[in-house]
């Protein structure tokens, strides 16, 4: 029998033994050790490019960042602590104006007003838009529609809408349809200019009326002759004017337009071609109060009974008003919820888009699993749909909000001269107080700085949010 030698290659245990046919695996390495290649190696990035490639190929871009972003931002608050002149150095004034001036405190206002209603209402408006539509058959169809507005640049969207607003109803879509839906439910005055002659019975009366000059008396005939109505402008029904009969115990006149077409009337007498004022209303007042009234009809003809005898006839102010032309949508009251309106009319179609991608996504099983257990549709989309689009619900959110920040397009176009004060915003103060009529580039550098501020806690809110995204 053969005897291993100590130290031979037959002595190592099999077990220690390494195939040489077995890679051999390094040992790992320690954060003291060197990096590997000496120190002679250049140093790599931690995508692996050398570190003077990556800095060759990021000067073009940094360069351009410098000149266009941090240069601008730089000088503007460095401009924003001199004179209007520019040659002064004026301390905090500028900021100071931000905050005593009338003007700029106005946009202040409606800044704030914008943030809050603009992206909340695109947003809710884009969740809705986006649930219903998730099931029906055109939904791909609608949500196009509501997209569209998104292809218009502000600028024509500010065109639209100015229109879209006129206070003229042939012309403003806005007043059309408030005037169509006025006047369904309220009866709009016939004759806004009509008014007597001296010659005639009547006289001006307390708040736009007229009074006859005489109690009138039971069994007499009424004549209430009128002038100042175009035969254009006459109801389409009215027919010749007649005279009244008076019948015991009753009084009875007559209303008409004392006008004849082509000349060759007669004042205070009922002639051939003249028309009755249908739907004038009379009114019988005795000691101040209306004891009885009556409305005449095609031809003029009207009938009061025996207890308006000895009263005054009163035809009152609402026959002679202005015809309702709507609303004053660019007037200083409702200027700015109109602009934030065409505002929502454009963004509601993104804030849809987003939010339909970020529901497509959710789990079904999850929504089909809550309708199971007996949940209502509402209480799906309050305690599971709205729970888990949270994340996309605060990125349309935030976007928004940084983008009225900055909103200038639309207020420029839509507000009228007169009403520009009342719908100022940032933006726009920054254009007038920079390149008005006494422009005042410290005051603008000033607000240019503000709204820096006020943007700048909105992006770091969405980058800690995409920063939170990336680490799950």
């Amino acid at each position: 029998m053969t005897t291993a030698a100590a130290g031979g290659a037959d002595a190592v245990p099999p077990a220690d033994k390494q195939s040489s046919a077995e890679p051999s695996v390094p040992a790992p390495r320690k954060p003291s050790d060197p990096p590997s290649g000496g120190p002679g190696r250049s140093r790599r990035s931690v995508t692996g490019t050398r570190r003077f490639i990556a800095a060759l190929f990021l000067a073009p871009a940094l360069v351009l960042l410098g000149a266009l972003v941090v240069y601008p931002i730089v000088y503007s608050v460095y401009r924003s602590f001199l004179d209007q002149a520019g040659t002064g150095f004026a301390g905090l004034d500028n900021y100071k104006a931000l905050f005593t001036d009338d003007t700029i405190r106005t946009a202040v206002k409606n800044n704030a007003i914008w943030v809050v209603l603009a992206p909340t209402v695109s947003t809710a408006l884009g969740l809705i838009f986006a649930v219903l539509t998730e099931r029906i058959r055109w939904g791909t169809a609608f949500k196009l529609v509501v997209f569209m507005p998104m292809a218009i640049s502000m600028l024509a969207a500010g065109i639209i809408f100015r229109l879209v607003y006129d206070a003229a109803p042939e012309r403003g879509v806005a007043n059309a349809v408030w005037v169509g839906v006025h006047d369904t439910f309220a009866e709009s005055a016939g004759y806004p200019k009509a008014h007597p002659l001296p010659v005639h019975p009547l006289k001006a009366g307390p708040g736009g009326s007229f009074v006859t000059k005489a109690p009138v008396r039971a069994g007499q005939p009424v004549r209430l002759p009128l002038v100042g109505v175009i035969p254009a402008n006459m109801p389409k029904d009215a027919k010749p004017a007649k005279a009244a009969v008076a019948k015991d115990g009753e009084i009875a006149g007559t209303a008409w337009l004392d006008f004849t077409k082509g000349g060759g009337g007669r004042p205070n007498v009922i002639d051939a071609k003249e028309l009755g004022l249908k739907g004038l209303k009379v009114e019988a007042v005795k000691d101040g109060k209306v004891v009885a009234s009556a409305t005449a009809g095609a031809d003029g003809t009207f009938t009061l009974p025996a207890s308006a005898d000895g009263a005054g006839l009163r035809l009152p102010d609402s026959n002679f008003k202005e015809p309702y032309n709507g609303v004053e949508w660019l007037g200083p009251a409702l200027v700015t919820p109109g602009i934030i309106g065409s505002y929502v009319w454009m963004w509601a179609g993104f804030a849809m888009v987003l939010i339909a991608a970020g529901l497509a996504g959710l789990p079904r099983e999850l929504l089909e699993a809550a309708r199971v257990d007996g949940a209502n549709e509402w209480q799906v989309f309050r305690r599971i749909t709205v729970p888990m689009l949270a994340p996309v619900l605060v990125v349309v959110l935030v976007t928004l909000m940084i983008n009225v920040l900055k909103i200038f397009d639309l207020v420029f176009i839509i507000a009228p001269g007169s009403s520009q004060d009342d719908a100022n915003v940032l933006a726009f103060q920054l254009y007038r107080s920079s390149f008005g009529t006494d422009a005042d580039l410290g005051i603008g550098s000033a607000i240019a700085v503000l709204l820096l501020l006020l943007v700048l806690p909105v992006m770091y809110v969405n980058i800690r949010r995409i920063r939170k995204e990336g680490r799950r």
